[in-house]
């Protein structure tokens, strides 16, 4: 159906006599023409006005609505500067004439009809900023600056902001701008001239825009949203500003700024403007206390406005008053500002548009999205109903009966159907955002539980607890989180746990925060100081890894090393310097790695799939930063020389078998391939350069920045040892392992696998270790690898009868077995079970002791893996609690502490056996 059939339709309820005179005014309109014009005019005053000021373009806009408007914007970009203010007011009646036909109509939906009216708005400021900046050039008040320079409007650009930001302008908007230089544009002595310039030139903008003439106004122009505008000039250098929102920006700012665009100008220099600014709009943590100073700015515009009482449709404010469209633009606000930090896709301008993706990010319920998008627009058509009826900028709904039986009559609706869909629409729209905004009022507090009061009476001290408000924040939680406790099997050992958890805590805000807007997380941490403290205790040094618990994917299985490794590169793509990139690795790292344990712990994964995850987790965190850390040596001495390197993982990195704790064992070797050396601006020989570049990458692994360390990193599997060069070439590698290396060198060497580097370069590498493996001779094998055992025992002890690593048929012990079975046997596998199964091959162990063996180190694993979870030291089953308890005995099938320790004694017995035979001491093996 087109404009014309569409518009002859429309309910003209009164004022008839309006569309005669529309009619009056063009003469020369017949048939559909002419009823299009009555229809328009008989709507409302403010069409009437249009049309009867601009009826001799409406055969243009009755012919082509989205030409008609494009002709027009190109056409007012044409006239001369001295005519620009009159035709830019004519240009704005007739796109407003266009945009209502069409709203009206049913031609064009609501985000064509805001689109429109912000394209304009845009068209319209850059065309008056230009022309104030061509008038300080002519004047010579810009510095350096010419003709040829307005194009890029001389650094200066006007952000939009608000509805302008977001293209969601009404019929009535004014449009909030800030108008920001780039100093840099500038010779240093010249700024403070070019600033006074650019100064007249902003407000002369404003006069084109704003300023009532006998053909009205373009747009009223709000330039407040600037920093300090009471002390300020109408533009800032882009310095000062990043400067004032990086020390003294607030959380309205943040908002502000997720709906900023450049407009108009130099729209090149406002994009790199709100780059530098995005650390501040969008935090690197979850930032749940967003919405307590979102729920404030909430309550001070309604008690401002007085709107703070309940939904009573006559003179209601469909802005801002409750249930209206700034709750829903706060309500998705927020939401974007809490996890836009870490979520790019989340940076989004529009209402419509931000909630989308929140659904589709697992933010905010699917239903609740679509609901409040319907809400938003069936509230900006009202708006804009009211607004052409009134002609004036207004968001309050009739007062009076005649007032609502017009609009009723003017959306062609039935009044007493209007106004129950009115009064649901806001209902709806004000229980769903009340309930996130202010959760403590949504539903009922929870009653307090008897629980020692001799620990929650000294929460008050703790460095969580400092500010008035977290105490405000905490206090509302405290009901909640005493009741989840007090449901816990065991209360009062669930309360110390937690106490131990909120007494680490450096401070509340943010985490209080977070658990006020998602309570299932306090059941978390209940469950995980119940059960594991010395993992609550590692939430309290790292809380902002719940982050990754309300993220969407925290439950979902870990993925493997690819994946993990892709995720991390996105993160790294993202952090502006190395320094950054630094904090970043560590950051995503603690995410994954809690991640693992709480799946461990809640018994979605065992501790075979464990092991192997904390080992991807490690190998993704060196194949993502070792690239980086190339990069930035790199920028000083060059691109590497040669083939480049390999960094081999060994030990439990390299079996993929790591616990919480473990650190890595690494060797990183280099092939110069011929080359001497770098070619950078510092260039190094071979040697010295991945010398250097191997201490660079454990320096990025293992230094402690803001973010806390990554690894601990041991490079004492190196050819040589402590003595050795910290990186080998690859000729050394191959010539040290075939003529000079130890026993217990090649025994490393089983579990040694290429991590990150050079994939040419590593098949290389794998190539000579595969070489390596069988070239001893039995008996010195043997008889090594049991001297190297004597010397074991007597250099470490079990740390108590828990201990799974130390002691005779311990983990330490059998791992020797396995890893001299694949050396003796050439197995290429570095998988712990493999190297038992190869010991068998070889006749080291028979099928008996295979089974010993495998059994003990499945059990001793479990156990290992277990006390890394559950304490910072040696287990103590004294000290785990029951929570503790139940854990162990899940993982490993059997009941009690009681019953595991005599278990652990049976299967590390026989295992002692088994390889008392298989590596009998010297003594022995002579007899």
């Amino acid at each position: 159906m087109d404009l014309a059939h569409r518009i002859t339709r429309l309910p003209r309820p009164y004022e008839p006599d309006l569309g005669a005179e529309a009619r009056a005014a063009c003469p020369e309109a017949e048939g559909d023409l002419a009823r299009l014009i009555e229809g328009a005019a008989g709507c409302s005053p403010y069409l009437s006005t249009l049309v009867q000021k601009e009826c001799a373009w409406l055969p243009a806009l009755f012919a082509d609505p989205e030409a008609a408007v494009a002709a027009e914007m190109a056409r007012v970009a044409e006239v001369a500067p001295d005519q620009l203010g009159a035709e830019l007011r004519r240009a704005k009646r007739r796109v407003a004439l266009a945009v209502a036909l069409c709203d009206l109509a049913g031609v064009w939906p609501l985000e064509e009809v805001t689109g429109t009216l912000t394209r304009f708005a845009d068209h319209a400021a850059g065309l008056a900023l230009r022309a104030g900046l061509a008038e300080q050039i002519r004047r010579g008040r810009l510095p350096g600056q010419g003709e040829d320079d307005l194009a890029a409007g001389c650094g200066a650009v006007a952000l939009a902001m608000g509805k302008m930001g977001a293209f969601e302008l009404n019929y009535s908007s004014d449009i909030d701008l800030i108008c920001l230089f780039d100093e840099t544009r500038y010779p240093e002595d010249a700024v403070q001239e070019a600033r006074a310039g650019l100064v007249r030139a902003v407000r002369r903008m404003t006069a084109l825009l704003a300023e009532q003439t006998a053909e009205g106004y373009v747009f009223r122009t709000d330039l407040r949203l600037r920093p300090d505008p009471s002390v300020t000039p109408v533009i800032l250098s882009m310095g000062v500003a990043e400067s004032y929102y990086e020390s003294l920006g607030r959380t309205w700012e943040r908002a502000a700024y997720v709906k900023a665009r450049p407009a108009a100008g130099d729209v090149q220099a406002g994009a790199r403007f709100l780059e530098a600014l995005r650390p501040f709009v969008w935090r690197k943590h979850l930032d749940f206390a967003a919405i307590e100073d979102a729920h404030a700015m909430r309550l001070a515009i309604r008690e401002h406005k007085g709107l703070a009482g309940p939904i009573t449709l006559p003179g209601h404010d469909m802005k801002l008053g409750r249930g209206g469209i700034r709750e829903i633009e706060f309500f998705t606000q927020t939401r974007q500002i809490i996890a836009g930090g870490r979520d790019p896709e989340l940076r989004v301008r529009g209402t419509v548009e931000g909630l989308g993706v929140l659904a589709r990010k697992g933010w905010v319920p699917e239903a609740a999205a679509e609901t409040l998008a319907d809400h938003y627009r069936a509230h900006r058509e009202v708006e804009h109903r009211v607004q052409m009826l009134r002609d004036q900028q207004t968001h309050d709904l009739p007062r009076t009966e005649e007032g609502f039986a017009r609009l009723a009559a003017f959306m062609d609706r039935d009044e007493a159907e209007l106004r129950r869909d009115l009064h649901d629409r806001l209902t709806e729209v004000h229980e769903l955002t009340e309930g996130f905004f202010a959760p403590d009022a949504a539903r009922p507090a929870a009653p307090v539980p008897e629980l020692d009061t001799s620990i929650t009476e000294r929460w008050r001290t703790y460095p969580a607890l400092r500010s008035g408000r977290a105490v405000a924040i905490f206090e509302r939680l405290k009901p909640d989180i005493l009741a989840r406790l007090a449901r816990t099997a065991h209360p009062q050992e669930a309360l110390a746990a937690f106490d131990g958890f909120l007494a680490g805590l450096p401070a509340g805000v943010q985490l209080f925060a977070l658990f006020e807007a998602n309570p299932q997380l306090v059941d978390l941490i209940v469950d995980i100081a119940g059960t594991a403290p010395a993992l609550a205790r590692y939430l309290a040094r790292h809380s902002g890894v719940f982050d990754a618990v309300i993220a969407g994917d925290f439950f979902e299985p870990v993925p493997g090393v690819a994946a993990l490794t892709e995720a991390l590169q996105r993160e790294l793509a993202e952090a502006e310097d190395y320094e950054r990139k630094l904090d970043t690795a560590r950051r995503w790292a603690k995410e994954v790695h809690f991640r693992i344990g709480v799946h461990l712990l809640r018994g979605r994964i065992g501790c075979t799939e464990a092991g192997a995850q904390y080992a991807d987790l490690a190998e993704a965190s060196l194949r993502a930063l070792w690239p980086e850390v190339v990069a930035e040596f790199a920028q000083k001495h060059g691109a590497p020389p040669g083939r480049g390197a390999v960094v081999l993982g060994m030990g439990s990195l390299g079996a993929r078998r790591m616990t919480p704790v473990s650190d890595l064992d690494l060797i990183v070797i280099y092939d110069p391939a011929g080359a001497e050396g770098s070619e950078g601006r510092r260039p190094l020989s071979a040697r010295a350069y991945y010398a250097r570049l191997t201490q660079a990458l454990v320096t990025a692994m293992s230094a402690q920045t803001a973010e806390g360390q990554l690894y601990d990193v041991d490079m004492r599997l190196r050819p040589s040892g402590r003595q050795g060069p910290v990186a080998t070439s690859l000729a050394s590698f191959e010539s040290y392992h075939r003529d000079e290396a130890w026993v217990w060198e090649h025994l490393a060497l089983t579990r040694a696998r290429a991590v990150a580097g050079e994939a040419d370069l590593a098949a290389d590498v794998e190539a000579v270790r595969r070489g390596v493996l069988g070239r001893k001779p039995r008996g010195t094998v043997l008889r090594e690898a049991a001297a190297m055992r004597a010397r074991v025992r007597a250099a470490k002890s079990p740390e108590g009868p828990w201990d799974a690593k130390l002691g005779p048929g311990r983990l330490q012990d059998v791992d020797l077995v396995a890893q001299t079975g694949a050396l003796l046997a050439a197995e290429a596998s570095q998988n712990a079970a493999d190297g038992l199964a190869a010991a068998a091959q070889v006749g080291l162990i028979d099928a008996e002791g295979h089974a010993a063996l495998a059994g003990a180190a499945r059990l001793l694993w479990q156990v290992q893996l277990a006390s890394k979870l559950l304490s910072e030291g040696p287990l103590d089953e004294d000290r785990i609690g029951e929570g503790g308890g139940a854990f162990l005995a899940r993982l490993t099938g059997i009941e009690g502490p009681a019953a595991l320790r005599a278990r652990l004694d049976e299967v590390t017995a026989r295992a002692a056996r088994t390889i008392d035979a298989a590596l009998p001491e010297a003594e022995e093996r002579e007899a």
